[in-house]
């Protein structure tokens, strides 16, 4: 479960991962098309396109239209997306576009839905890199718990239901859709474990509100990360929420067990839609954490563009500056009552590798659930059956140096995080 670290080099001398064959050869082959008329991004063309593709006309509320018009201008002006990157991306729109259709067709024919509860939800949350996947992962082997498949996300509508859940038509399109990250760049496959029954990102699902980090993770677009980090996030929460109504309602869960890193840096609102959540806040030593997501960016980047990455337009995201701020105003958050410091366990890094039923056991204690045997037997098979190394080794440099170190001082002393 842990990453090996390669010589410490500046994150702006990044380089991206070579390029597949397939991909080379498309790339060249189009190379004198006119990309941006044969895929187009512009907001009508795309509103218009979802709706004939639908026939359905109704998006529900209109918090989404700011955010879409933010971010396509963010595309065209910064992100230099190559004719391969503009048809994915153009594709991804319609995608979210023609589910928020569906959501809402799916609502007026069935008000009931609304009146689903989200019972005591489980965030899974904190530092990108720093075991939010690998403890999102195990927690998904509680039959008490269950984390939405990266499938269910893609294509809610129909909203699954328990009897074909496991063997739904629309599974072997959405596995292909989703692993297509590792054929654009094969490396990806070491940081990431990807298929249709794989659970997935909250955040990932906000991208339907186009309100999310993983839209600003696909190419480099700061002004839209900007925007984006002094944007309102409740509507994206509550167009979630409104989602995990009606991903239960025909196929009921107990507990959700949801995850995303970017959760962390929205607590409060999370809190304020899902007043009743339980979080577990995951730690790990942030100078090892950053490099890592340095490079899981870089290689995001890269898969749509040929734009040099660079790290210095992304100061929110990745200089240890702006990492220890987020962590300090987590800090401040949990002294100050604005998060409810009672439903907010936590989970170190250090400890989920060296012993990982334990480290559960703790987290099962302060959650106020049971640790059951069927739960403590399909972890230990699922550790069993996914050995370190399983998909690669994921390699990335590491700034060590005393003043980086000093930034993050106050932040492994509070929560006792050891430095690796």
């Amino acid at each position: 479960m842990t990453d090996t670290e390669a010589a410490s080099v500046p994150a702006t001398s990044w380089m991206p991962p070579e390029r597949p064959e397939w991909l080379s050869r498309f790339l060249e082959e189009t190379k004198s098309w006119d990309a941006r008329s044969v895929a187009p991004l512009q907001f009508d063309e795309l509103v218009e396109t979802a709706r004939r593709n639908t026939r359905l006309a109704d998006f529900g509320t209109d918090d989404w239209e700011e955010a879409l018009r933010v971010f396509l201008a963010a595309v065209e002006a910064e992100g230099e997306l190559h004719f391969f990157g503009r048809i994915w991306t153009r594709n991804d729109i319609l995608m979210f576009l023609e589910a928020r259709l569906r959501i809402e067709a799916a609502y007026a024919a069935h008000p009931e839905i609304e009146d689903e509860e989200i019972d005591r939800p489980i965030f899974v949350t904190g530092l990108p890199r720093s075991g939010t996947s690998i403890l999102f992962e195990l927690l998904a082997q509680d039959k008490q718990l269950m984390a939405p498949a990266n499938w269910e996300f893609l294509t809610p509508c129909p909203p699954p239901e328990a009897a074909s859940y496991r063997t739904d038509p629309r599974v072997p399109r959405a596995h292909d859709i989703i692993t297509q990250l590792g054929r654009v760049a094969p490396s990806y496959n070491a940081m990431h474990e990807m298929g249709a029954w794989i659970p997935n990102e909250c955040f990932v699902a906000l991208r339907m509100s186009f309100r999310s980090g993983h839209l600003s993770a696909i190419c480099q677009i700061p002004s839209y990360t900007n925007w984006l980090y002094g944007a309102d996030m409740e509507p994206a929460y509550r167009h979630y929420k409104r989602l995990l109504k009606l991903l239960q309602w025909r196929n009921p869960r107990d507990h959700w067990l949801l995850k995303s890193p970017e959760h962390e840096s929205f607590m409060p609102t999370l809190f304020k839609v899902f007043p009743h959540a339980r979080v577990i806040l995951t730690h790990r030593d942030p100078v090892r954490a950053q490099g890592s997501v340095t490079s899981l960016l870089g290689t995001f980047f890269s898969m749509r563009s040929d734009k040099p990455f660079d790290a210095a337009a992304f100061e929110e995201l990745l200089t240890p500056e702006g990492t220890a701020a987020r962590l300090n105003q987590t800090i401040e958050w949990i002294e100050s009552g604005t998060v409810p410091a009672d439903q907010i366990a936590h989970s170190r890094y250090a400890d989920l590798v060296q012993d990982p039923q334990a480290a559960l056991e703790r987290i099962y204690d302060r959650l106020g659930l049971p640790f059951t045997d069927q739960a403590r037997e399909a972890v230990a098979g699922y550790l069993a059956a996914k050995p370190q190394g399983k998909f690669g080794t994921h390699r990335y440099a590491v700034n060590k140096d005393d003043a980086t170190r000093a930034l993050f001082a106050g932040y492994q002393t509070y929560f006792n995080v050891p430095t690796e």
